[in-house]
């Protein structure tokens, strides 16, 4: 069977990424938590026990590489499918390859599926089996997170190996092993990369070590020698190579992040809440989704405690539609600092809910003879007339809940913000009842 990686490590032809990939563990950059001599992985791979796993982590972080050692380590096997350009029959013919090599040979068959989050139900179910006899050992690739993206009997049947991003450190050494790098870097050439085209490139890459290899390489390539042959890559070069740092959010991190944004309102934490909503419009992400979110937690989280919060909230949007950015940002900042520096009540959600479960739980209640759509003065059967409230001062005590359900209550006041004045008023309410109660 083909190799996994078919590039020989020498050729220069070969992207600097491609050739500076790390063939064992010790040359491995980062990651420290899972290719420490005494980690799992580590003894797994030596050891050639290496059981189906999934390999979950950002861009540029080392997940082919480490395959590309398993491959390169392995005594069994190894086949390497995309889920992008594979289906269920290339899967199908591949499994019965292994059956057939571990029956005939007793020899296993590691399977590499690149970003694996892709395969649907169907796709997966035809490796499961493959999983469980044994017959394929599989490792999966994928930049969002599998608990979220994948169907749950494979991950269940899988190790998770987490890879984070790396430090600006690590890119660094990365980038200067390449430049000193005889065979497969440019330790032969005559060249300089200060350091503060260095400090530019592990900037801009973000904790993807793939991404700086790629921007050194075209700094490298696009900058003319001088008449004795050296080329000098500085700052100014680094900047037009790397022009902008690498922000991406795919799925898994944009539903993250939009939990983090909506937990940090709720948190009274203003400064990590802007943080979250410009990290997704600076992705891309459309600030009008930012502007739902705020709106919902307006209503949910602050609530009566501050009913402006959601005026201006609602503002804000209509500002943002009107003016655009990035003037219209700046009413974004507004309101996501008034509502997350806003004193908190979800008393409003607790009344919903309280009131949905009553609906639910009575079924169909009669509508009291006082309240239904009658002439005001029209006789109904039981005695009972609506009395307009307006006649006696602003409130009167007349029974509004149905028979069945008198005394049931779902709104209850807390003590932030305005709520006080609400409580206030609902005591003096109950104290008009209490003396007319006496008086009776």
């Amino acid at each position: 069977m083909d190799d996994l990686f078919t590039m020989a490590a020498g050729n220069m032809m070969a992207p600097l990424a491609e050739r500076m990939r790390p063939r064992s563990l010790a040359d491995f950059i980062g990651q420290k938590h899972l290719v420490s001599p005494d980690s799992l992985l580590s003894r797994a791979i030596r050891t050639d026990k290496l059981g189906s796993c999934i390999f979950f982590g950002p861009p540029g972080t080392g997940k082919t590489t480490l395959a590309s050692i398993i491959a390169e380590t392995t005594h069994g096997a190894f086949a390497k499918m995309n889920a992008v350009t594979s289906g269920v029959a290339d899967a199908k013919k591949l499994i019965d390859e292994a059956r057939d090599r571990l029956k005939m040979y007793g020899k296993r068959t590691y399977l590499l599926l690149d970003e694996c989050h892709r395969w649907n139900k169907a796709q997966s179910d035809c490796v499961l089996s493959a999983i469980e006899d044994g017959s394929i050992i599989f490792i999966g690739s994928t930049t969002e997170n599998p608990y979220v993206s994948m169907t749950k009997a494979i991950v269940s049947r899988c190790r998770v190996f987490e890879l984070k991003p790396l430090t600006d450190a690590e890119v660094e050494t990365g980038l200067r092993r390449a430049i000193a790098d005889k065979k497969n870097g440019y330790g032969n050439m005559k060249l300089t990369v200060t350091d503060d085209a260095i400090a530019h490139f592990v900037w801009a890459a973000n904790g993807d070590l793939r991404s700086a290899y790629g921007s050194l390489e075209l700094a490298v390539l696009s900058t003319p020698p001088d008449g004795e042959g050296h080329i000098t890559v500085n700052a100014g070069i680094a900047e037009q190579s790397a022009q902008k740092k690498l922000l991406t959010v795919d799925e898994t991190l944009y539903y993250d992040m939009l939990s983090a944004f909506c937990k940090s309102l709720r948190g009274s934490a203003p400064d990590a809440a802007l943080y979250y909503a410009f990290r997704l419009i600076e992705s891309g992400c459309d600030p009008m989704l930012i502007f739902r979110r705020m709106m919902a937690h307006a209503a949910e989280d602050v609530g009566l405690a501050n009913t402006n919060a959601l005026v201006v909230a609602v503002s804000a949007c209509q500002a943002y539609e009107r003016m655009g950015a990035p003037e219209g940002l700046i009413p974004l900042t507004e309101a996501i600092i008034c509502v997350a520096t806003s004193p908190k009540s979800n008393s409003v959600v607790v009344a919903r809910d309280a009131a949905i479960k009553c609906v639910k739980e009575s079924g169909d209640s009669v509508v009291p003879y006082q309240l239904r759509n009658y002439p005001e003065n029209s006789p109904n059967n039981d005695g009972r007339r609506y009395v307009y409230p307006h006649d006696h001062g602003g409130y009167v005590r007349q029974e509004y809940m149905p028979d069945a359900l008198v005394g049931r209550k779902f709104y209850y006041p807390k003590s932030e913000g305005d709520e006080p004045n609400i409580a206030a008023f609902m005591e003096r309410i109950r104290r008009i009842e209490r003396e007319k109660d006496k008086k009776n």
